[in-house]
C-alpha cells in the first residue's frame, strides 16, 4: 500500500518536473481577453518634426472663403517714371491788397521833358506828299525834323497836333501817323483866293511813332508859298504815359 502511494507520488513529481518552466513558476492556461480599459491621459507634446515635401498643386474645387483681414503694409516700392503734366487749374481768387508803399518824393514838372515844336514854311524841300515846314520856331527836345517834316516820338504819351495852311486853290490835308491817315480836312476854293485850311487832333504815341502833314493830290494840293501869309505846323505833349 505504501509502495503504491510512493509510486504515484514519484510519477506526479516527474510529470510536474516536466511541465514546470525554467523560471520555476507554474503557469495556468491563457484565458480570454478582458474588456478595454478606460483611456489614459494625453502624454506630453513631442518634438517638432522635420518639414515635409511640398505638396502637388491640385485644381481648386472648393468654394472660395471670405476675404481675410488686411495684412501689414509692405516696404515702399521704387518710384515710377514721371507722368505727363495735367491741364492748368482754374485761376485762384484774388489775393488781399498789399500794404501801402512808402510815399515817393514830390516830382518837379519843370524837370520832366516836355516835347513841343512849331515850324512854318519858307523854302521847303519837296518830299512827295509830305508837307515840310522848314522854318523852326520852337523845337523842344529836338523831336521835329525840318528836313523831313516829321515829328518823331521819344517819350510815350498823349500829344496835341494842329496845322494852319494857306491855300490859293483846292486843298485836302491829312494828319498822318506812321504814314497812315488819321484825320483829313478839305477846302475847295474856286475863286483862287487865299484861305486857310486848318485841322487838329490828339494822338496817343509810342516811342518811334512819326507824325506829319500830307497832301491828297487827287482832291487838291494848292499850298500858297508867298510872303503874304504863313503856314504853320505845331505839336506838344499833353502828358506822358507809362506801361
Amino acid at each position: 500500500m505504501q509502495t503504491g502511494l510512493w509510486l504515484a507520488t514519484s510519477t506526479l513529481a516527474a510529470v510536474l518536473g516536466m511541465v514546470l518552466p525554467e523560471d520555476g513558476l507554474c503557469w495556468a492556461p491563457a484565458g480570454k481577453d478582458g474588456f478595454p480599459g478606460v483611456p489614459g491621459l494625453d502624454g506630453r507634446p513631442g518634438q517638432k518634426g522635420d518639414m515635409g515635401e511640398p505638396g502637388k498643386s491640385a485644381q481648386r474645387t472648393g468654394i472660395r472663403g471670405p476675404k481675410g483681414d488686411a495684412g501689414e503694409p509692405g516696404p515702399p516700392g521704387i518710384p515710377g517714371n514721371q507722368g505727363y503734366h495735367g491741364p492748368p487749374g482754374l485761376p485762384g481768387f484774388p489775393g488781399q491788397p498789399g500794404p501801402m508803399g512808402v510815399k515817393g518824393k514830390a516830382g518837379n514838372i519843370l524837370e520832366q521833358p516836355r516835347p513841343a515844336f512849331s515850324a512854318s514854311r519858307k523854302s521847303p524841300p519837296s518830299m512827295g506828299r509830305t508837307v515840310v515846314f522848314d522854318n523852326i520856331i520852337t523845337n523842344q527836345e529836338s523831336s521835329y525834323s525840318p528836313q523831313t517834316g516829321e515829328f518823331t516820338c521819344r517819350i510815350p504819351g498823349l500829344y496835341y497836333f494842329a496845322y494852319q495852311v494857306v491855300s490859293n486853290g483846292d486843298l485836302c490835308l491829312s494828319i498822318t501817323k506812321n504814314r497812315e491817315h488819321v484825320v483829313s480836312f478839305c477846302d475847295y476854293n474856286s475863286r483862287d483866293l487865299l484861305q486857310v485850311n486848318s485841322g487838329s487832333s490828339v494822338l496817343s504815341l509810342a516811342v518811334g511813332d512819326r507824325v506829319s502833314i500830307s497832301t491828297d493830290p487827287a482832291r487838291g494840293s494848292m499850298i500858297y508859298s508867298g510872303s503874304e501869309a504863313d503856314s504853320v505846323f505845331s505839336g506838344f505833349m499833353l502828358f506822358p504815359q507809362t506801361g
